[in-house]
């Protein structure tokens, strides 16, 4: 099998394991887990494992002058955006987390526009248009009401923030991504947002009754820390080295027809016809606003020839 396949194969099994995540770790919150106490398990488990598979690595040191750029990735990257998330996935559905998650590109993109002054074609501003208004659409008109599901709006705003915190990581990133190796930045990142996050979580963390914690529970913890968080972070980082970033972000695509398709065969949520209206322009905007113009990829195909 080539290491190309192979990549492939990463990244459809990055993509299924976060597809699955929305309803896996919304089966623990609120019941057994909150959303502040669980990311304590996040964190911590991430940073142990890739404090140990750091031992494989290169030998590294942080340069002086990189610190605060490291600790404000851990702020966005490893803080704000998870703490969000998962008080949006404790409030809302599987379903809307899974539609809402793929705006991200779009995120991006506007930031991008903002902060490094890239130029948006008419093009992608269509994209972004529909994209936000699906998105903020479940947001303000969603008026289901589950007992799980204690606040969906609220929830589906923070679900919405997470992306625009996401985003930001992924802009402030790119410049340390280029100069350490992965297991280095993510040793760190991850211990880093140790600290940041306990003051949030240490209450939720402590009144988590371990004794009588279900194993369906502790199966789900073991799933978000060990899949969702570490092998999805090396099966993109190995899918990158044979695919084209623009080929792995193709992959968000897939990634809330999983999640949909999955809490629906569970019974965990069901599709609404604002779900689907949502769902549709979400994905019709990030297409719009990440398809490159048909120049570009003409002379893409001609340089690989």
């Amino acid at each position: 099998m080539s290491k190309r396949t192979l990549a492939i194969l990463a990244a459809i099994a990055a993509t299924i394991i976060y597809g699955l995540n929305h309803t896996i770790a919304k089966g623990v919150m609120p019941n057994h887990v909150q959303p502040f106490g669980f990311i304590i398990f996040r964190v911590g488990g991430a940073a142990l494992l890739f404090w140990l598979i750091s031992i494989f690595g290169p030998k590294e040191q942080i340069d002086r002058k990189d610190y605060w750029r490291m600790i404000l990735c851990a702020v966005l990257g490893m803080g704000l955006n998870m703490l969000v998330f998962f008080k949006g996935l404790s409030l809302s559905t599987p379903i809307n987390s899974a539609v809402l998650i793929t705006i991200t590109p779009i995120i991006v993109l506007i930031l991008s526009a903002i902060f490094i002054k890239e130029k948006i074609s008419r093009r992608k501003i269509l994209g972004i248009t529909i994209g936000l208004i699906g998105a903020l659409g479940l947001v303000f008109f969603s008026t289901e009401s589950r007992h799980d599901a204690p606040n969906i709006p609220l929830g589906n705003f923070f679900i919405l923030m997470n992306s625009v915190f996401y985003g930001s990581y992924l802009i402030a990133v790119k410049p340390l991504l280029a100069k350490y190796h992965p297991f280095t930045f993510m040793k760190w990142l991850f211990t880093l947002g140790i600290v940041i996050c306990l003051p949030f979580g240490y209450q939720e963390f402590t009144e988590i009754d371990f004794v009588n914690l279900p194993s369906e529970a502790i199966w789900s913890i073991v799933y978000v820390v060990l899949g969702t968080t570490f092998c999805t972070y090396l099966f993109n980082i190995f899918a990158l080295t044979q695919l084209r970033a623009s080929t792995l972000s193709a992959f968000v695509y897939v990634q809330p027809l999983i999640g949909i398709l999955f809490a629906t065969l569970t019974g965990r949520d069901s599709l609404t016809t604002l779900k689907i209206m949502a769902a549709s322009m979400v994905l019709l905007g990030v297409y719009l606003a990440s398809r490159k113009p048909l120049s570009a990829q003409k002379q893409k195909v001609n340089s690989d020839k």
